[in-house]
């Protein structure tokens, strides 16, 4: 988007603008393709104009709690699991990049899934969703959105069951591109990649002949997701994906109804009419259109010095999926299995798994997450700039990105207490009277006091730090 809503920094763009026209250059046939799949196939497939992206704020932001508010529900159905394990939309995707030169062998018995939320406003099968569901998303119609990847999250699950970690990719973070055979090198921001996979597979299929029709348009859907997969991958430091989820607008408001009202926390009042958020502050409780508006919020429109980021929409997605897994916790919303059974039905034909994800099994992993065992973080961005064809972007250092990648994948563990001795002496042997404290001995420092033992804070005021699981928290 060329939207400089969500700037809060100053930021010069990224790289020489000698260096950025080569990059751009050498991949201008990935460029050409997606221009060229623009004048092509169905209208709900063209991509759309920046300005109409700008006015209506692409709004798949909760892909993760998806996953996980799907998952855990389907523990709750009994046999309806098998037939929502057996209905998903499913992609040898996986399968394929893991037959290439490049692909990341898979180290450890650890679990990573990376969750795409896209910001189309069709279904699975590129069709327009009901109108009903178009007035209740706030975010237009049809012709609206695009294949961007605007949720990028990986959760990592490991394997000996210590905390998992959650972590958010800034969609607009500016990277190379990769996964697209025949294309050079280029940048984009790392949501794009999906789009222009998409883009140079539809239009290289029907200027061989093919027609465009739904097999040519899943083909392509396949080459936006190698493309996502590839990029996130070396972007993140050679990071071996094992599933996918990708989820769609349609999967979220239909989990979100499932499991409604939903209690969230704000730590001040906020409106905007671009999301239609209208928020009180401290606790509430929301139902499904107010929670497309509560992961959408990237501003305040009744209040412009109240400044906001992509970064702080991304700890609403994050507060969102604490949120929710603290509240499946209970349960409770999934004892009504006649309602249960409907929903998931309609859920699975609006999200896409890997060929090898058992969901029956990720629901048995999800189910351990909801009791707060899993920390959400989001990777580092080094300020905000502009591309050389003016799309608005995050820098970023690239070895710090890995360097946070790797930190929070395998964390170093804590090292053990150094025991302390003292010299044994009369005056240390003999315990100081009641009410006192023994004086130091000459020359030795005073004691530091105390720590105090304050409760852990469970207000985030922006998008820094972890975001911890296991309750409520109230953010901005």
């Amino acid at each position: 988007m060329n939207d400089g809503h969500h700037r809060l920094l100053g930021g010069s763009p990224a790289g020489s603008p000698a260096s950025e026209s080569a990059s751009e250059s050498a991949g201008s046939s990935a460029r050409e393709a997606a221009r060229a799949s623009a004048s092509c196939g169905p209208r709900h497939m063209r991509r759309k104009s920046r300005r109409k992206s700008v006015i209506l704020i692409s709004a798949t932001a909760v892909a993760a709690a998806v996953a996980l508010a799907v998952a855990t529900a389907v523990t709750y159905v009994g046999a309806t699991a098998v037939a929502v394990n057996n209905n998903v939309h499913r992609s040898d995707v996986l399968k394929d990049l893991k037959t290439q030169a490049a692909a990341v062998p898979k180290l450890s018995q650890d679990t990573n899934i990376l969750v795409m939320g896209l910001d189309t406003r069709v279904d699975e099968k590129g069709k327009p969703l009901p109108p009903e569901m178009y007035d209740a998303l706030h975010a237009g119609d049809e012709n609206i959105g695009g294949y961007n990847s605007n949720v990028l999250m990986l959760i990592h699950i490991p394997a000996d069951g210590s905390k998992a970690a959650g972590i958010s990719i800034p969609r607009d973070d500016y990277v190379q591109v990769d996964g697209i055979p025949g294309s050079g090198p280029f940048k984009a921001k790392i949501k794009e990649a999906y789009g222009y996979g998409f883009a140079a597979e539809k239009t290289s299929l029907i200027n061989a002949g093919q027609p465009d029709d739904d097999a040519t348009y899943q083909a392509a859907r396949d080459a936006g997701r190698k493309a996502e997969i590839a990029t996130v991958t070396k972007f993140l430091g050679s990071v071996h994906i094992d599933h996918f989820i990708e989820v769609t607008m349609a999967a979220f408001y239909q989990t979100a109804q499932a499991i409604a009202p939903i209690t969230v926390c704000i730590n001040r009042a906020t409106q905007d009419t671009f999301s239609g958020a209208d928020f009180k502050a401290g606790m509430q409780q929301i139902d499904a259109k107010q929670a497309m508006a509560f992961v959408r919020q990237r501003r305040d429109t009744s209040d412009p010095t109240y400044l906001f980021s992509d970064l702080d929409r991304e700890r609403r997605q994050q507060a969102f999926i604490a949120s929710v897994s603290h509240q499946l916790k209970d349960a409770g919303t999934f004892t009504d299995i006649g309602k249960m059974q409907g929903v998931l039905d309609a859920v699975s034909k609006n999200i896409v798994v890997d060929s090898e994800l058992n969901l029956i099994q990720l629901a048995q992993q999800a189910s351990s997450l909801t009791g707060g065992n899993i920390a959400f973080s989001t990777l580092p961005i080094t300020g905000f700039g502009w591309s050389p064809d003016g799309a608005s972007i995050n820098t970023v250092d690239i070895a710090q990105v890995q360097a946070t990648v790797k930190e929070l994948l395998t964390p170093v563990p804590p090292a053990p207490p150094t025991p302390t001795t003292t010299a044994t002496t009369t005056a240390a042997a003999s315990p100081a009277p009641a009410g006192e404290q023994a004086a130091p001995a000459a020359g030795a420092a005073a004691p530091a006091p105390a720590a105090p033992s304050a409760p852990a804070s469970n207000v985030y005021a922006d998008s820094t730090g972890a975001l911890q699981g296991g309750a409520i928290p109230c953010v901005k």
